[in-house]
């Protein structure tokens, strides 16, 4: 198991709001059903994973979901808009506040835990992933965006195919 990295003691603290800002904003767009806003988070060329914890351990690229650049993200948004036949249902994210890990000009690489609880159309509202960003966060034309975004699920077993991004 890889041993978890050490916050940064020395973080701007106007550098962890604004990262949570852009966290929180993400959370938000996905969980309002915004999804074609979903890649203005990221760079052009970002990258959006989600993984295991194993396969994260064992540095196996390919998870249950990946996207590189605009491109890719637009298309899953589409795919999921009009041609993936799924039960409606909602996210709602809780986020902790980000712990930044390393930091070079312009460029942070961040750790930031989730929880995200799953509401179906006709169910009750369950918990339905647990887990960490990893991301790689950069300053673009004044705005912050993620330039990798990798989710690590906490679990194993996810009990349906993801659909919507975590």
């Amino acid at each position: 198991m890889t041993p978890p990295l050490p916050a940064m003691t020395d973080a701007d603290p106007a550098l962890i709001r604004r990262i949570d800002a852009l966290n929180r904003a993400y959370a938000h767009a996905i969980d309002e059903d915004a999804l074609e806003e979903w890649p203005g988070f990221f760079t052009e060329t970002g990258i959006y994973r989600i993984a295991t914890r194993a396969n994260h351990a064992a540095g196996m690229p390919v998870g249950l979901m990946l996207c590189e650049g605009h491109g890719m993200m637009e298309d899953r948004i589409k795919a999921l808009r009009e041609a993936n036949v799924f039960e409606p249902h909602r996210y709602r994210h809780l986020i902790d506040p980000p712990t930044v890990t390393t930091a070079r000009p312009g460029r942070w690489t961040v750790r930031t835990n989730f929880a995200v609880f799953r509401t179906m159309q006709m169910a009750q509202t369950a918990l339905f992933c647990t887990g960490r960003y990893l991301d790689v966060v950069v300053e673009a034309a004044a705005e912050l965006r993620y330039a990798e975004r990798t989710a690590v699920c906490d679990s194993e077993v996810i009990d349906t195919l993801i659909v919507i991004p975590l």
